[in-house]
């Protein structure tokens, strides 16, 4: 079936999966925003599906789905494939409904994801690097076995499932005017937007996609679903080389725009999450969230951005906040050439000090190709207080002669 045959979901279609989910998902808490209420000038609500079940959205699509296979399909049990969200979802789903679940990931997935896949009751399998490679391994294994593929978001149920979040907003946020919603294969986005389209067309639906994931923008110019050539973003829960043909069409004819976000946006969207909204959220749930930080002006509020999932590593976690603080200029890592010789290196932290700067981390080179027999480079860790602060401590560097580089 082509995307342009493929069936729109539909407000009833919809409404009957939120009849499905009852007792299973969440309705998630809307929070207010007070530091992007400041920057859009007006209300921003954060819609909080990282306090989902499973961590994510995705039970929502992935047990309606199943619950609408027939008891003799369930016999045969379900293959998914995922990075670790659809994952989740299609493991407790399947685990409530008593089938057996086999999921596809990629051979990076992390820890925690598989970790927490199997704990729901399925069985995990590790292959190809890509969501795309372990969705083709997933395939495969359905029809070898006769189980059901429960594709992550290319399926009218799926859709209609993820679609309940659209009416939750709704209802929690009545006059919304802008709904952003971070967004890779596009099936929550297809199902908000079935949901907004029925009952408020006024308002805006905007989907946020990962820059070194973008593949909406190139197959909406086309007219039809293409793939990327290569993807890369540590958003892996919305990277997603090829719309498929059912959330394409939806895309297409129901989401007003979409917009990118590149991994500097996302950083500092996840940092904003945990420093002023207290939340804890994987960066593929913070692409909408980067989007309204990146041009706060774009968006009429009151604008609700969806986090769509909160499943992260703790190690990437340490590492995306040690990003986002550098692309917030609060962290400043410099290479700093000074003379070898006894006294410099107290002189260049004298320098830092005095411009108040917090110097977290200090490491002595003393060979490499570029440097003088008379000179040591030395690795810098320094925090600050922001853009301006920064400026003000690499002011003051410059001001005393010293040569630097970022680290």
């Amino acid at each position: 079936m082509t995307a342009l045959e493929v069936p729109l979901v539909g407000l009833a279609d919809v409404q009957a999966a939120r009849v499905l989910l009852e007792g299973i998902s969440r309705t998630t808490p809307l929070e207010g925003s007070r530091a992007l209420t400041e920057q859009v000038g007006g209300p921003v609500w954060l819609k909080c599906e990282n306090l989902q079940r499973t961590g994510s959205f995705k039970i929502r699509g992935a047990y309606v789905r199943i619950a609408r296979l027939t008891a003799q399909e369930r016999s045969r049990g379900v293959v998914a494939a995922s990075a670790g969200n659809h994952a989740q979802g299609v493991a407790l789903a399947a685990t409530l409904l008593g089938c057996t679940a086999t999921v596809f990931m990629p051979s990076a997935a992390p820890l925690p994801k598989v970790e927490a896949t199997k704990a729901y009751g399925a069985a995990v399998r590790l292959e190809g690097a890509t969501v795309d490679e372990a969705l083709m391994a997933a395939g495969r294994f359905a029809e070898e076995t006769g189980a059901v593929l429960i594709h992550p978001f290319d399926h009218v149920d799926v859709i209609a499932g993820q679609g309940t979040v659209g009416l939750e907003i709704l209802e929690q946020c009545p006059d919304v005017k802008t709904i952003v919603v971070g967004t890779g294969g596009g099936g929550l986005v297809s199902g908000i937007a079935a949901v907004v389209q029925a009952l408020r067309p006024d308002v805006e639906v905007v989907a946020a996609q990962a820059r070194g994931a973008a593949a909406f923008p190139p197959s909406l110019e086309a007219g039809e679903p293409v793939s990327l050539s290569s993807m890369a973003t540590m958003a892996d829960g919305i990277a997603v080389g090829r719309p498929g043909n059912v959330t394409f069409r939806h895309v297409r004819d129901l989401v007003d725009r979409v917009v990118t976000v590149d991994d500097d946006d996302l950083s500092r969207a996840l940092l904003l999450s945990l420093e002023r909204a207290k939340l804890v959220v994987e960066p593929a749930g913070a692409a909408g969230l980067a989007a309204v930080m990146e041009d706060p002006t774009a968006f009429a509020p009151p604008v609700v951005v969806v986090l769509s999932g909160g499943n992260i590593d703790p190690l990437l976690l340490s590492k995306v906040i040690r990003h986002g603080l550098i692309a917030a200029g609060r962290f400043l890592s410099l290479r700093v050439r000074i003379p070898d010789r006894p006294g410099e290196l107290a002189r260049l932290l004298g320098v830092l000090a005095i411009s108040g700067a917090n110097i977290l981390d200090v490491e002595h080179q003393r060979t490499g190709r570029n440097l003088h027999l008379d000179e040591v480079e030395v690795e810098l860790q320094v925090e600050t207080r922001g853009g301006e602060h920064s400026d003000v401590v690499t002011a003051a560097l410059r001001a005393a002669s010293y040569a630097f580089s970022p680290g």
